[in-house]
Parts: structure tokens; C-alpha cells; sequence
């Protein structure tokens, strides 16, 4: 059994590592609230980009309108854009896109390569000896468009240069504080999901009707490649939001276990503190008898 003094140092290191996940939980409170603004504010325009991608997509002819849209027979190699943290204590989040990764690809029909978006899922997937092209690592806490469309051009570099003919993205999507779901988008070339996909982007409206100037192939040229960056921009502003949900709810919950384990100590301490002075007492009567009977 621990002594007095070992009880009371567990208690005391219970109760400092409670501050520090209330602390940590209070980070993430404010970090999610930007990154929720943030995502509201950009998710408007990604719709409507998105929309307009599958709207092209769904065009009559569309193996010829331009070459990322082309689907290519019997594809040799995929590669998946995989965004997860640069800092663990957020739960399951990172695990749970490993996990979906390993779900989808690990009996891909074509062998997969890997660009990682965060030190986590960079060295997840280097432990599970994945063959990894690029690392982006230490984004910013509010990165822009131009922080991350490094990884939308190279994506569409590998697919225009035949190396890769399919390419995905794998992130995490915000649905609310308590819910994120692990979601894949297959970006090059453009899928179009099918019959829900068109009910989803024609909801509420007739069928949208673009038309393009000065050039269709031109303005495919400029607005495909940009379009698929800000997908991948979307998806990241998308994880973090997940990310600090994940990680505030997580250090909630450590709190409540840290509140919890110093409580079941203090209560073992104190009854330990009650037993040492019974037996105190104890002796001090045992004594005073036989003093009394001496």
C-alpha cells in the first residue's frame, strides 16, 4: 500500500495535469471557433467552384475537353493527398484516418503513393511503410490559398505527367463540435458520384447553365488546376476545424477523468489518514491500560 506522502503527491500531479488539459481545452475552444469562421466563410465559394467542376465533368465529350478530365484505361498507380495534424492529444482523429486510409487503399487496384499533409499522418504512414512522395508539415494556424496550393500543383504536375492516373483526397470533414466524419474525394480525373451528386448540386434549382469565355479549353487550362487547389485548401481549413473539435472535446473529457482519479485518491488518502489515527489512538489507550494496570 502507498504511503501518506506518495498519496499525496499523486494527488497533487492528478490535479496539475487537470489544469493543464482545462488549459488546453480553453486553446482549443477559441482555435475552433476561427477555424469554424473560416471554414464558413470559404465553403460557399468551394461549393460553387466544385459545382461548376462537375458541371464540366458531366459535359458530353468530355475525354476531349482537356486532359485532367480524362479518364485514363486501366490505371497503373493512384496517389492520395492524406491531411491530418501536426500535434497529437486530439483523440482518435488522426488514427481514424489512418484507419480509413488502410480501409480504402490497403487493397487498392493500383499501388498508391502518398503526399502528407501533417507531421502525424506522415509518420503514421512511414511506420506502416507507405511510399511517401511529399511531407507539408508546420502549415500555419490560419494558412491562406497560397500557403497550401503548392500541393494542388503538384498533384496535378504527377497526374499531367502520367507518373500517377488517379488522384484522391483524404481528410476530415467538420460536421459539427461533436461530429467529424473521414472523407475521401476523388479529384483527378473529375468523378461525378452519380444520380445523388446531381440532385445534391441541382437541389432547390433548375440545372445550372455555364457559359464560358473566351475559350472553353482556355479557361479549362486556368480554372481545373485552381479549382482542384482550392479543394485541397477547402479539406485543410475543413481538418483543422476537426482537428481542435477533436481536441477540445478530448481534453474535456481528460479533465473529467483527472477530476475524477484525484477524487477516488483523496477519498483513499483520507482513509488512510483516518486509519493511522484509530490506531494511534489505539496504542495510546492500549498503553494508558497497562500503565493502569502495572
Amino acid at each position: 500500500m502507498p504511503s501518506a506522502r506518495e498519496m499525496r503527491l499523486r494527488i497533487k500531479s492528478v490535479k496539475n495535469i487537470s489544469q493543464v488539459t482545462r488549459a488546453l481545452e480553453a486553446v482549443s475552444a477559441a482555435k475552433v471557433r476561427k477555424s469554424v469562421q473560416a471554414v464558413a466563410a470559404t465553403r460557399p465559394y468551394a461549393i460553387k467552384a466544385w459545382q461548376v467542376l462537375t458541371h464540366v465533368a458531366a459535359q458530353p465529350g468530355r475525354q476531349s475537353l482537356h486532359p485532367l478530365l480524362t479518364e485514363r484505361p486501366n490505371p497503373k498507380s493512384a496517389l492520395a493527398i492524406v491531411i491530418t495534424s501536426d500535434r497529437g492529444l486530439a483523440g482518435a482523429y488522426n488514427t481514424n484516418i489512418v484507419r480509413f486510409i488502410a480501409q480504402h487503399f490497403d487493397s487498392h487496384r493500383t499501388p498508391v503513393k502518398y503526399i502528407a499533409v501533417g507531421r502525424k499522418g506522415r509518420d503514421l504512414l512511414v511506420r506502416r511503410r507507405k511510399e511517401l512522395l511529399a511531407d507539408f508539415s508546420n502549415l500555419p494556424a490560419a494558412p491562406s490559398f497560397a500557403d497550401v496550393s503548392a500541393i494542388g500543383r503538384m498533384a496535378v504536375a504527377e497526374f499531367e505527367a502520367g507518373t500517377t492516373d488517379e488522384v484522391y483526397l483524404v481528410y476530415t470533414n467538420f460536421v459539427n463540435m461533436a461530429r467529424q466524419v473521414a472523407t475521401m474525394k476523388q479529384l483527378l480525373p473529375l468523378e461525378l458520384a452519380g444520380g445523388k451528386q446531381v440532385m445534391e448540386l441541382q437541389k432547390g434549382s433548375a440545372v445550372a447553365a455555364y457559359e464560358y469565355e473566351p475559350d472553353l479549353r482556355e479557361l479549362l487550362d486556368e480554372i481545373i488546376p485552381r479549382f482542384t487547389a482550392l479543394q485541397v485548401y477547402q479539406a485543410i481549413l475543413e481538418s483543422q476545424a476537426s482537428e481542435h473539435a477533436a481536441r477540445m472535446v478530448s481534453m474535456h473529457s481528460a479533465t473529467d477523468n483527472a477530476k475524477e482519479l484525484a477524487s477516488a485518491y483523496e477519498l483513499q488518502y483520507n482513509k488512510m489518514r483516518q486509519q493511522t489515527i484509530t490506531n494511534d489512538i489505539l496504542d495510546i489507550v492500549g498503553g494508558a491500560e497497562a500503565l493502569a494496570a502495572a
